[in-house]
């Protein structure tokens, strides 16, 4: 049985496997949520897990566990794209006033449990973590 009619096989990319694989790795995060978060199947992450080239943790590899301070701090997996950092050459001055807000034009967070939030247009990203620290309190 092939794709179904009008949906494109996608492909993804050996980083891209590998950055999908190392997110199943993380604490309290399931290759089910991984595989939602991507709308796609736990089977075939599985069998990335199992090829050598996906496969996050190798024996030569430092371990990338991480460990909490307290039980109420979460870790959430970020990924960021289309992001361009220009060096100014101008150093700026020692004592400058407020710095303005950091801004995004579009912000996608995709949830553990595969809801999606998006916010589109110029927003500062202060009013994105109190959003998002909201929604988990």
């Amino acid at each position: 049985m092939g794709t179904p009619k009008g949906i494109k096989k996608r492909f993804w990319s050996d980083e891209e496997k590998r950055s999908i694989c190392l997110q199943t790795r993380a604490p309290r995060v399931s290759v089910a949520q991984v595989a939602r978060r991507y709308a796609m199947n736990t089977n075939l992450i599985h069998k990335w897990l199992k090829d050598p080239r996906f496969a996050p943790i190798d024996q030569s590899e430092p371990d990338l566990t991480v460990t909490t301070a307290t039980d109420d701090a979460v870790f959430l997996p970020v990924e960021v794209e289309g992001v361009t950092i220009v060096a100014d050459p101008t150093p700026a001055p020692r004592h400058a006033g407020p710095a303005a807000p950091l801004t995004a034009q579009r912000v996608d967070i995709a949830l553990s449990d595969g809801r999606r939030i998006l916010v589109e247009g110029t927003t500062a990203l202060a009013a994105v973590v109190a959003m998002v620290e909201g929604l988990s309190s």
